[in-house]
C-alpha cells in the first residue's frame, strides 16, 4: 500500500498551509493551501486562487500574491496554468503566460508551480536524482486522458520519482453517473454502485493505480488522509457552488 500521510499546518504570514514535508529531503518545499487567510467575500472566503470562478480579480491577485511569498517566490514567479481537464503538460521556463495545461514542470530553483482544484486530485512529481519537479491536476476527465503517463513522461527515470497524492474527494463522496464509471471500472476497487444508475469513483484510488502501472512503487507514493468532503478546511465544488479553489504550491529548495 502506498503511504499514508496527514499533513499538518503551518503557519507562514498570514496564511496557515500543509507542507509536505516527506519530500523536503528530495529538496522540494511543497505545501497545501487551505481556504483560510486571504481577502475573498462569501461564497470564496476567503483564500480563494481561481481567477475563472466569479470573484473578484484583485482578491484573486492579492491572495496569489500572498501564497507566491509563503512560497518564497514574487508574484511573477508563481506559474499557474489555466486547466482544462486534458493531459498537456508545459514547461514552466518556455510558457509562463497562464497557457492551457493541466501539468506543469520545471526543474528551475527561481520559479513556485502551482495547480489549483476544489475536489479534483492534485499531485506532486519529485526526482530524486535530478533537479526536476511537476504539478498535475487530475479530474476524472484527466485521469481518462492519461494526464499522470504525459507527466511522467518527462521524467527520466521512474525508479527515482516520488510522487504525492493531495487532498480530494473522497470515494464515500464523489458520486458519478454511468457514463464517467465506465472508463475506471478495470481499476480494482475504484469503483462501487450507489443507488440507482449511480456509483462512487475513488480518484485517488484511480491515480495510484495509474502511478503503478507506470512504474513507481507504493514506497514512492504517498497520499494525503484529507479530504475535501463539505468544504470545510479546504475548496470543494460538490459541496458548495460557486466556491474558490485552493493550490497544491512547489518550490525547488536551493541548499
Amino acid at each position: 500500500m502506498p503511504v499514508q500521510l496527514t499533513l499538518q499546518p503551518e503557519i507562514r504570514g498570514p496564511l496557515s498551509v500543509y507542507p509536505v514535508a516527506a519530500l523536503r529531503p528530495f529538496g522540494v518545499d511543497a505545501f497545501v493551501t487551505d481556504r483560510f487567510g486571504g481577502v475573498s467575500d462569501a461564497p470564496y472566503d476567503t483564500l480563494n486562487l481561481g481567477i475563472h470562478v466569479g470573484d473578484d480579480a484583485g482578491h484573486v491577485n492579492e491572495n496569489r500574491r500572498r501564497v507566491a511569498l509563503a512560497a518564497g517566490v514574487d508574484t511573477d514567479h508563481l506559474v499557474i496554468a489555466r486547466q482544462v481537464h486534458g493531459n498537456n503538460i508545459i514547461d514552466a521556463a518556455v510558457s509562463r503566460d497562464a497557457p492551457e495545461a493541466d501539468g506543469i514542470v520545471t526543474s528551475s530553483s527561481e520559479l513556485a508551480l502551482a495547480i489549483l482544484v476544489a475536489d479534483c486530485v492534485p499531485i506532486l512529481l519529485v526526482d530524486a536524482m535530478s533537479s526536476n519537479f511537476a504539478v498535475v491536476h487530475a479530474g476524472w476527465r484527466g485521469l481518462e486522458a492519461r494526464v499522470i503517463d504525459r507527466a511522467v513522461s518527462r521524467f527520466s527515470n521512474v525508479s527515482t520519482l516520488h510522487a504525492f497524492i493531495g487532498p480530494s474527494i473522497s470515494f464515500e463522496g464523489y458520486q458519478v453517473g454511468p457514463e464517467v464509471a465506465s472508463h475506471f471500472e478495470h481499476v480494482p476497487g475504484a469503483v462501487a454502485p450507489d443507488t440507482g444508475d449511480r456509483f462512487h469513483l475513488d480518484l485517488r484510488r484511480v491515480g495510484v493505480a495509474q502511478l503503478r502501472e507506470l512504474g513507481l512503487h507504493d514506497e514512492h507514493i504517498i497520499t494525503s488522509v484529507q479530504c475535501t468532503d463539505g468544504g470545510g478546511l479546504f475548496f470543494s465544488d460538490r459541496a458548495q457552488r460557486p466556491c474558490g479553489r485552493f493550490a497544491l504550491v512547489a518550490k525547488r529548495v536551493v541548499t
